[in-house]
């Protein structure tokens, strides 16, 4: 199969969160499985000089933006067999400091920048000369993508277009931008309607997508069943029901070859299931990075995560300023809203030598949390996927969370399945529900044996992508 995939992020060109994680792996184990595979992403700063055998393309875009054109070229990148990079050039709108904004507030031209991008990878699923058979699309940036391939249908004659299959990660991120924005597609206005990309008067761009795909996925099971509610449905719940038919919920899978226990470069030593020595010569490396008491009889709590109210980061806060009174210790790498960020240094201030902060992101970093941690924290309001749970399981660090999601889809707490437990957690979206949980770590960490059950649960659990293709192709198949 032909595959083109569209997306504003992947890794490890480009990163803020699971969504570049989730496309890159995605895309490799589809090139991996025998499929054609072209991923089309902006070309951001810094990208070229990572990697210096990119290539110019023989292709230049010059497409309409409202009342004007703008150029922008196509530079190429073979990653792998099969698997080809499409890199849109357009310093304008893509040589920036940050992908999305700068200093936790969004670029104004948001909008014009992904509508600009949309259009590029129309035109390349269209002329290609390897023409794609499926056309899949990743949240909201690309989400006008169905709709201008539509268009081009009905009026310009494309014979034979892609089936289009829309990725939402995460609903609660829409792209939502002035009506004005609209022109800006250079679509007939007719077509800006309650029923495709209009949103209480506004250009919703993701709302678009869900409207115009030929089938739409998530990324876990019972997040797909979660956006058709009124409490998580994010205004779009009422179109979700109706496209019912068309959505499916495919659980992200992790990639083994990076998220690794053994040979891993980011790590202090190597480690397994059959053998956890090394695990803790990465916790004492973990505690003397983040200037903590190296000690092996108090457990760590580990947290990567975007500093944001969807990853209940706040209820960590008011959790752990009760906790920290107990023998443990917490490390933080993040970055997000101003006032947590602050609330998290204050914190780290207060309990020198117990609680370690970072700012930022940092992968080798990330591979070091999960590794030297004990127990892993993910009070989320809300989860579509979560790919940390996932990363802590391989890694043999307990993951504590919240039933919501794809958290409740990939871990076994001890009251659903004792001899398969490999987490913990708990249900109310309360700091002192996040407190009762971690004070069952604190029991758990007293068990040694039973700890060493869930961890080797946990190592052996298996999200690996090349369940996640089968399904993903039954879905680009799907009549």
């Amino acid at each position: 199969m032909r595959i083109l995939v569209a997306t504003s992020e992947v890794y490890p060109f480009s990163k803020t969160g699971g969504l570049a994680d989730a496309v890159g792996a995605l895309s490799k184990a589809l090139a991996k499985a025998g499929h054609q595979v072209g991923i089309v992403t902006p070309l951001y700063r810094g990208i070229r000089e990572r990697f210096p055998k990119m290539q110019k393309a023989d292709w230049r875009f010059d497409l309409p933006l409202g009342p004007k054109r703008v150029g922008a070229e196509l530079w190429t990148l073979a990653a792998a067999e099969r698997l080809t990079i499409y890199f849109v050039q357009q310093p304008g709108y893509f040589d920036r400091v940050g992908l999305y904004g700068e200093r936790g507030a969004d670029y104004d031209d948001n909008g014009e920048r992904f509508i600009y991008f949309d259009k590029c990878v129309a035109n390349l699923a269209r002329y290609l000369p390897w023409r794609p058979e499926v056309l899949h699309v990743h949240d909201w940036h690309t989400g006008l993508v169905p709709m201008l391939v539509s268009h081009q249908v009905r009026a310009d004659g494309w014979l034979k277009p892609p089936r289009l299959c829309l990725t939402i990660h995460n609903l609660a991120y829409q792209g939502c931008f002035p009506r004005s924005h609209f022109a800006l597609t250079n679509l007939p206005g007719n077509l800006f309607t309650p029923d495709t990309a209009e949103f209480y008067g506004q250009l919703n761009c993701l709302k678009a997508g869900i409207a115009g795909a030929d089938v739409i996925t998530t990324v876990s099971p019972r997040y797909a069943r979660e956006i058709t509610t009124q409490e998580l449905g994010a205004g779009l719940d009422g179109l979700l029901r109706q496209r019912q038919n068309a959505l499916v919920g495919i659980l992200n899978g992790v990639d083994y070859e990076e998220w690794n226990t053994v040979g891993n470069p980011h790590l202090a030593a190597s480690y397994s299931a059959a053998d956890l020595t090394g695990k803790a010569e990465c916790k004492r490396t973990l505690q003397a990075e983040f200037a903590l008491v190296i000690n092996s009889d108090v457990p760590v709590f580990g947290c990567v995560t975007r500093l944001a109210d969807q990853k209940g980061m706040d209820l960590a806060l008011e959790a752990l300023d009760e906790m920290l009174t107990a023998e443990m210790q917490f490390v933080l790498l993040g970055s997000g809203a101003a006032e947590c960020e602050r609330a998290f240094q204050e914190l780290a201030q207060r309990f020198p030598g117990q609680v370690g902060v970072r700012l930022g992101y940092d992968q080798s970093l990330a591979h070091r949390i999960e590794a030297g941690s004990d127990f892993y924290l993910m009070p989320s309001r809300f989860e579509p996927c979560g790919l940390n749970q996932m990363y802590s399981l391989r890694y043999g660090t307990v993951p504590i969370v919240r039933r919501t999601g794809g958290l409740d889809d990939t871990i076994v707490d001890a009251v659903e399945n004792l001899a398969a437990a490999n987490g913990i957690k708990f249900s109310d979206c309360s700091a002192q529900a996040l407190a009762r949980a971690m004070r069952k770590a604190l029991a758990l960490y007293q068990e040694p044996e039973l700890l060493i059950q869930y961890r080797q649960n946990g190592m052996a659990a298996e999200f690996s992508w090349d369940q996640v293709v089968k399904q993903y192709l039954a879905v680009y198949r799907k009549p």
